[in-house]
């Protein structure tokens, strides 16, 4: 941003005023300089810094005159991070002669702990989300015995139950029956849409088909396999090149669980059975057996007692659930509700997972700015080192709709901005960007009919399908946001099925099962094609981002590693937009198209 057409005298993502851009190490100096116009007769600079994690310490440090840059007045000084972890709040004001005062806005400066080294592979390529039960079967499986008193579809292709049962729940219990094997087999179709991380939602024994009321961390679900088809699955991804993510629900377990036993399904007793039961104090009973803490009360989901040592040695421990399955072949694990997990469990998990495999990652769900987050009146740690090595990045997903339906580029860019000074640049770069996930509507159905169908009825969502315009809208609107999200720093992430054409709104709509047979094939090439130039492509990888022209819908930007760059640019406008290439040139982008564009070593290359 060009200060001087602003007339802004500080901005933090701009180098002459602050160094390091964004976050900072633990111990690193930060020097900032405030930049007033000299003609406005300012005469001194004081910053003013909160420690919000040291007791809200407060500092102030004189900004000396340094010098003239043009027309501008230069002040400058430092502040030293020390050993502190946090955030700091700063601000800066200015005086002047007769009392003239200017105060800049109040900014977050993000302090990390940088003494250990996160690693790169995730957030380089391609992930791929699993609903595993709705992903891919070879034969229809037989319920009988299994936990929860299921039914299978016999159809692959009938609609989810969604309508509440006599006693008015919906109880999740009917399966289609997806398997590992089945995704096991799928392997190589993944493998050419660029996939280099499956992330599987939880496989463990559960009542219910979503799966995150488990009833034996310990077990895989019986109508997904076996212990022995999990080990098959990540020996052939590993030989493909490709990484297996395991989603952790550890803030509760099921109400039919081996743990909680609420309808003595499990032979030994549970919480619920006997206040001598080993796991009575992994819960919060406020009257036994009948009141108990849930998550956000759902009473088939208790929610499990952070403060119990067994419980967290169950979890964390040398043989506990977070390492037992990375040595059975998984390489990461995704932490389900991660605010609702206290600092000290997501550093148990982290430290467990590192011991285990030193590459292993730990991602969080956060649907906010994860640095900032405040869950239960606590600023979470999520990303000051030692925690999770990155999120969930649903505000890229908010901005990335807006715009697409109809925003400005610029307050993407402007929202994307604030995430990448805020992060530290290896969550920034370690982000899972999606579209879409098993939480929120099909991406193609979103962009298609331009909502959620929120004011519509729930049979009226189930039942309804895209006219052959909105869909042809949906899928032009894809290509664009996919475009940037491949091109985005962040592993792009596709929802299983979106690359296929799959349409729904909200749970358990957007849970139908893949189209088998019935993909939109323009749609799997588009994806496949990204996918290749994601891996091929090392500025797409970790290179550093530039920002070109973002304005009205014209959303463009750069990725440069070494002699490598590549520009992405999309216009979602009625009409042509230009803007300038970083190495030179002027590309003229087509309304409602997308181009990809690398300059490698004084050649032009179009990808897209």
């Amino acid at each position: 941003m060009q200060l001087e057409q602003t007339a802004r005298w500080f901005d933090p993502g701009d180098s002459r005023c602050k160094v390091p851009y964004g976050a900072a190490a633990s111990g690193e100096r930060v020097i900032f300089t405030a930049r007033p116009l000299r003609a406005e007769g300012f005469s001194r600079a004081v910053l003013t810094a909160r420690w919000e994690f040291d007791g809200n310490r407060s500092t102030e440090t004189v900004l000396p005159w340094v010098g003239l840059e043009g027309d501008r007045d230069l002040f400058s000084g430092e502040i030293d991070t020390g050993g502190y972890v946090g955030l700091v709040w700063y601000s800066i004001r200015l005086e002047g002669f007769g009392g003239r005062r200017a105060e800049s806005g109040e900014y977050q400066l993000t302090v990390f702990d940088s003494t250990e080294a996160v690693p790169e592979w995730f957030g380089e390529g391609v992930s791929y989300q699993i609903f595993p039960d709705r992903f891919c079967r070879l034969s229809v499986p037989d319920p009988a015995g299994m936990v929860g008193g299921r039914t299978v579809h016999q159809n692959w292709e009938e609609e989810p139950e969604y309508r509440p049962d006599g006693r008015g729940e919906v109880r999740n219990r009917d399966f289609f029956g997806g398997s590992l094997p089945g995704i096991t087999e799928k392997l190589p179709y993944l493998h050419g849409l660029g996939v280099r991380t499956v992330y599987l939602c939880p496989i463990f024994e559960a009542a219910e088909n979503h799966r995150y009321g488990v009833a034996d961390y310990e077990k895989i679900d019986p109508m997904l396999g076996s212990g022995a088809d999990f080990r098959t699955l990540c020996e052939r991804a590993h030989s493909l090149g490709m990484r297996i993510m395991l989603d952790g629900v550890f803030n509760h377990t099921g109400f039919v669980s081996r743990y909680f036993n609420g309808d003595g399904f499990y032979p030994g007793p549970g919480a619920y059975q006997s206040p001598e039961s080993p796991y009575y104090d992994w819960y919060s009973f406020q009257h036994w057996p009948d009141q108990y803490t849930a998550w956000w009360g759902i009473y088939s989901l208790p929610a499990t007692n952070k403060q119990s040592r067994a419980w967290l040695e169950y979890i964390t421990g040398e043989n506990g659930i977070i390492r037992s399955w990375l040595r059975a072949g998984a390489d990461g694990w995704r932490l389900d509700v991660a605010d609702e997990l206290p600092d000290f469990v997501v550093h148990a998990i982290h430290a467990a997972a590192r011991a285990e495999k030193p590459d292993a990652v730990v991602i969080g769900e956060v649907w906010e700015d994860g640095s900032n987050k405040i869950a239960y009146s606590v600023r979470r740690r999520h990303l000051l080192g030692g925690h999770c090595d990155g999120l969930m990045n649903y505000p890229f997903r908010s901005a990335l709709l807006a715009y697409l339906l109809g925003g400005d580029a610029a307050r993407f860019q402007s929202d994307m901005e604030t995430l990448r000074q805020n992060y530290p640049r290896w969550a920034f770069y370690s982000s899972m960007n999606a579209l879409g996930t098993h939480d929120t509507p099909r991406i193609l159905t979103l962009l298609g009919v331009g909502s959620g169908w929120e004011d519509h009825t729930k049979d009226q969502r189930a039942e309804y399908r895209m006219t052959d315009e909105q869909r042809a809208r949906g899928r032009s609107l894809l290509k664009l946001g996919s475009l940037i999200l491949y091109a985005f720093p962040g592993s792009p992430t596709i929802y299983y099925g979106d690359e296929a054409g799959a349409e729904g709104f909200e749970d358990p709509f957007n849970r139908r099962t893949f189209p088998w047979g019935r993909e939109d094939g323009e749609l799997v090439d588009w994806f496949a094609a990204l996918g290749r130039a994601r891996n091929s492509l090392s500025a797409l990888q970790r290179g550093e981002l530039e920002w070109l022209r973002c304005q009205g819908p014209l959303l463009s930007f750069a990725r440069t590693l070494g002699e490598e760059t590549v520009v992405a640019a999309v216009n979602t406008g009625e009409k042509g937009a230009g803007l300038d290439l970083p190495w030179g040139g002027r590309l003229v982008v087509a309304p409602g198209t997308g181009r990809l564009i690398c300059r490698r070593k004084g050649k032009n290359l179009t990808i897209f």
